[in-house]
């Protein structure tokens, strides 16, 4: 088999799992009127399918940043951190990360992506060994392959099968990375961070926490899970993404450890990649305010949450173990994950579908991403569909 008919036998797959004139990923959307609404074709549907947990999409105050930006600095920077990229307002974000996490330092990516792929690669290499979940997310599989350090993974948020991973390494533990994820993306559970931080400190590891989908959600300031468990000062490492409640496109990595200002000069996705556009970190940094005094969007968005959560539960869906900002539907078969997504959109509701492989345990997903500017009824008529199209899953 050549390279090309690679690509020909995966989209067969595809093919084989969505019949023909079905584009459940990758959907046009033709226009965006709101944080909650948008145009799919000639429907006019809710957005449950975005990571707008805050629904700060169409804040003034982000817009304003951004135009100004715009009208400052040009449309980017045309150039990496190492050369001619770091900005005034890329160095002011960093400083305004690290000063929201208490740390002593902050580096600014261009993607939540490679926040785990330059922070990932640039802690460990060759001879080295990282002990991750086996739900992360597919940026921190790719970080650790292209450290070259040894991967070893562990079941998903078992702490059994942790420790046991890490007895087996014996002094090796020294030069381990442990990574975890504040709430993972597929079925919206967290790690149970207090068991990681005891493993890691028993075992003298280094931990690194993705914030990505827990930023902005947890946490009285919004920090994230360390702040929601109070252990801030027991995770070396904390990563982020601004796609998400940030409502803007780029990462971060956060620490007190100085050896973290070492990574912009051995981090190759942080040294040879275009820095992010004056007008992203402007809207950023309005955005990191808006969420740290946010706490009436937090309260919006758990009630939203918990409503969702508590109508699909009730309607017979098997859910993940918590309520969240990702409320997944657990569904047996591609077939009958992509019927439930199609009568979704036919109600004008739009979705995340996930299928295997992407999803846990060769199960699929109907995914809803709930966040703070979607209103009380707005809720009830997703719930109240959801509970009229549960037989489709029989």
């Amino acid at each position: 088999m050549n390279l090309l008919e690679k690509l020909d036998s995966a989209a067969a797959a595809r093919k084989a799992l969505l019949p023909d004139g079905v584009g459940a990923f990758g959907i046009p959307i033709e226009e965006v009127y709101s944080a909650t609404e948008a145009r799919i074709g000639s429907r006019r549907v809710l957005l449950l399918g975005t990571n707008n947990y805050l629904g700060l999409t169409f804040a003034p105050e982000c817009i304003q940043a951004a135009h100004e930006a715009l009208d400052k600095e040009g449309t980017g920077t045309t150039g990496s951190r190492m050369a001619n990229g770091s900005y005034y307002g890329h160095r002011a974000l960093e400083k305004e990360f690290a000063e929201f996490y208490q740390c002593s330092s902050g580096i600014v990516f261009t993607t939540g992506y490679q926040a785990n792929l330059g922070t990932i690669s640039g802690l460990v290499g060759p001879g080295d060994t990282v002990l991750i979940d086996g739900d992360s997310h597919a940026s921190i599989y790719d970080g650790c392959i292209l450290s070259g350090a040894d991967i070893i993974r562990f079941k998903h948020n078992d702490m059994v099968d942790m420790e046991k991973r890490l007895r087996r390494l014996g002094d090796r533990t020294e030069t381990t990375l442990v990574i975890a994820e504040g709430i993972y993306s597929m079925l919206g559970d967290q790690a149970p961070l207090a068991e990681i931080v005891r493993l890691k400190k028993a075992y003298n590891c280094i931990l690194l926490l993705d914030e990505a989908h827990s930023l902005g959600v947890l946490g009285k300031t919004g920090q994230g899970l360390v702040e929601h468990t109070g252990l801030l000062e027991e995770v070396d490492f904390i990563t982020g993404t601004f796609s998400k409640s940030l409502c803007s496109i780029g990462g971060f990595c956060v620490s007190n450890h100085p050896q973290l200002e070492q990574l912009r000069y051995v981090s190759h996705p942080y040294i040879f990649t275009a820095s992010p556009s004056p007008a992203t970190i402007a809207s950023t940094r309005a955005a990191l305010q808006l969420l740290r005094t946010g706490s009436h969007l937090r309260t919006q968005l758990w009630n939203n949450c918990t409503q969702l959560y508590a109508q699909l539960r009730e309607a017979g869906y098997h859910l993940g173990p918590d309520p969240g900002p990702v409320i997944a539907a657990i569904v047996d078969t591609p077939q009958q994950a992509l019927l439930l997504w199609q009568k979704l959109l036919e109600h004008n509701i739009y979705v995340n579908l996930i299928l295997p492989p992407a999803a846990p345990e060769g199960k699929s997903l109907v995914r809803c991403s709930v966040n703070a500017a979607h209103t009380t009824e707005q809720i009830n008529y997703v719930g109240e569909t959801f509970s009229k199209l549960y037989s489709l899953m029989s």
